[in-house]
């Protein structure tokens, strides 16, 4: 439970953080959100070997951030319309 909290804050401020409007509703912004918390736990551990300590760690919330706005510039250019 507490990892799809985790997502869904992370996603949420990934979303203030990004300029413009990504039309994510939150049942999407959980999804992206903890998808963005993996990729950025993943990311860590292979690229810095930064273990995740625990839920309250800043370091796995920066992780978790950095992931989710990663994974909501990847939503972003796949769903943007080009006219």
């Amino acid at each position: 439970m507490a990892f799809l909290l985790l997502g869904l804050i992370a996603g949420a401020i990934a979303q203030m953080i990004l300029p413009g409007r990504q039309g994510a509703g939150w049942f999407l912004t959980l999804i992206l959100g903890v998808i963005g918390a993996l990729l950025g736990g993943w990311l860590g551990s292979v690229l810095f070997n930064a273990p995740l300590e625990n839920f309250f760690s800043i370091q796995t919330w920066l992780l978790a951030i950095a992931g989710s706005i990663i994974v909501l510039l990847i939503y972003g250019a796949l769903t943007s319309k080009r006219g």
